[in-house]
């Protein structure tokens, strides 16, 4: 069976189906995670493999398994990506405003990740209200910056071209960029 014929399988209520997909789907979304945290230069908590398990889990034990077909299920992926590097942002913030009122020396590491917390916190915020703006735009950025997916990877998911891909990339870019305070952030990279 191939992917999107064992999505439908597990969708119809085939246990047997999550068993076969786990393997068949795991190293894409491995590589997905990888490359979404190799674009964090700072310490961060969320191991790429936490980060797999994590969406993987998110994806399965949802009510309805994305199931449409491949592109639909990678799409998903990269959205449970973003939902859980939001929620461990927001968890660190938490922390960090005396959230379990534990006493902690503060060092290099605990600033660094605070410091991308907020600025991932201010990126989810921006999505969302350029998801109300242009849905595609804010899909696009879901695939290209938390799923780390390639631009013609990203036109599959969307079902656009790659040209498409492409500038709405860049318009995203600069749309985040201006709604994220222009000259004071920094641009998402390519």
């Amino acid at each position: 069976m191939d992917i999107t014929q064992l999505l439908q399988a597990a969708n119809e209520g085939e246990p047997e189906a999550l068993d076969q997909l786990a393997p068949l789907v795991y190293d894409e979304l491995r590589w997905m995670a990888h490359r979404q945290m190799s674009q964090e230069h700072r310490p961060r908590t969320l191991s790429t493999t936490g980060l797999v398990h994590e969406a993987y889990l998110k994806l399965v034990s949802g009510p309805n398994l994305p199931s449409e077909n491949r592109r639909h299920f990678y799409a998903a992926a990269s959205r449970a990506m973003r939902q859980i590097m939001v929620n461990e942002a927001r968890r660190r913030n938490a922390e960090k405003r005396g959230g379990k009122a534990e006493h902690l020396l503060l060092d290099s590491t605990e600033i660094g990740f605070n410091a991308v917390s907020s600025e991932i916190l201010s990126l989810d915020e921006a999505l969302n209200r350029l998801e109300a703006v242009d849905q595609r735009l804010a899909q696009v950025v879901e695939c290209r910056f938390f799923g780390g997916l390639t631009v013609d990877e990203t036109a599959e998911a969307v079902t656009c071209s790659s040209r498409t891909v492409k500038r709405d990339w860049r318009l995203a870019r600069a749309w985040l960029y201006n709604e994220m305070g222009g000259a004071g952030a920094e641009p998402m990279q390519e």
